[in-house]
């Protein structure tokens, strides 16, 4: 916690532990540029281990990531199914249509997941002069529908309904996910084409995220990260801090889960009315709808709580490391007498 406050507007907010800030003070590094940074290599191999994919890139963020993988796995004119309020459709600046001439199909996803139907129907239109499919996008966890993790089984629908298309997991907060279902990282990613992972969220580390997908892709992906800015040189000082977080930080999420368990309770009491069932909030986000959101951050800051805003009228908290029972005690007491 920052200056007495419970920050609770983001797990992007976490600093990095005092493991992480060792090794990257310690870390050997070398150009990455020239493909010679020994700890860039460490992670990129171990992150590819994890989700079972044969190669994977480390880039400075998980926006950048997504953006690569829409310039590596679809051609300008085709279109991207996904669902209307994923990240990479609302959260990224438009960044698709401005980077990589993408086009969006967007299908609801007021859950967070996509219907396969409706994943079905955007290829069949092209049979009937409707542009071709080339990209299916989900995202796990689902951020707005608050954090909810998509199933197996529901994953292996819509994987099967792309028939052979290119299938992008967003999976910045894919840990929290396989901690959440108790499925692995590997299996869900064994639906996509391509995966993302954010190491500064939940797992703490100060910068990056990763990509991962076939090599072929992902030596695609190496050049078109270098388009973007995106190439780094001793990178491996960033690297050491994401690799203590895939070691270390990975099972202690289920904390986070039931920190934003309590909140939800929580929120459910304070408005009966918000639309928010506690039950459904099995990883760290709580979302709900409030009627004068700028009233409710005021009183919330007012009692040291930071939250945020996702869409007008909708609030968000989401717990991370840097927030212990203590703080969540406390911004529990304040949504107690908010208005």
């Amino acid at each position: 916690m920052t200056a007495g406050l419970v920050d609770l507007r983001s797990d992007t907010v976490t600093k990095p532990t005092s493991e992480m800030r060792r090794a990257m003070a310690e870390a050997e590094v070398g150009d990455d540029g020239y493909g010679e940074d020994p700890t860039v290599h460490a992670l990129e191999e171990t992150y590819a281990q994890r989700v079972g994919k044969e190669a994977a890139l480390f880039v400075p963020s998980g926006t950048m990531a997504n953006q690569v993988a829409l310039r590596v796995l679809c051609l300008p004119g085709t279109l991207v199914v996904a669902g209307r309020r994923q990240h990479i459709v609302i959260y990224e600046a438009a960044a698709g249509a401005r980077n990589a001439g993408a086009q969006f199909h967007l299908v609801d996803d007021d859950d967070g997941r996509l219907d396969p139907e409706d994943v079905s129907w955007a290829i069949e239109a092209s049979a009937h002069h409707q542009p071709a499919v080339g990209l299916v996008c989900v995202e796990q966890t689902h951020m707005p529908a608050g954090g909810v993790p998509w199933s197996i089984e529901d994953l292996r629908s819509v994987a099967a309904s792309a028939a052979g298309i290119a299938l992008h997991m967003d999976g910045a907060r894919l840990f929290n996910a396989e901690v959440a279902t108790g499925v692995s990282a590997q299996r869900f990613a064994a639906e996509a084409t391509t995966v993302m992972t954010c190491m500064s969220k939940g797992l703490c580390a100060p910068i990056g995220s990763l990509l991962a997908g076939p090599a072929e892709v992902i030596g695609s992906a190496r050049l078109e990260r270098q388009r973007l800015g995106g190439g780094m040189r001793q990178a491996g000082v960033i690297a050491a801090a994401g690799l203590v977080a895939l070691r270390t930080m990975v099972d202690r999420l289920s904390e986070d889960h039931r920190r934003a368990r309590r909140i939800a309770e929580a929120v459910a009491e304070r408005w009966s009315g918000c639309g928010l069932d506690p039950a459904s909030v099995r990883t760290n986000i709580v979302v709900f709808a409030h009627d004068d959101v700028s009233a409710l951050l005021g009183h919330l800051l007012a009692e040291g709580v930071q939250a945020g805003t996702i869409a007008p009228g909708v609030c968000r908290l989401v717990t991370h490391h840097d927030v212990d029972d203590a703080g969540i005690e406390r911004a529990i007491e304040a949504i107690a007498t908010a208005p």
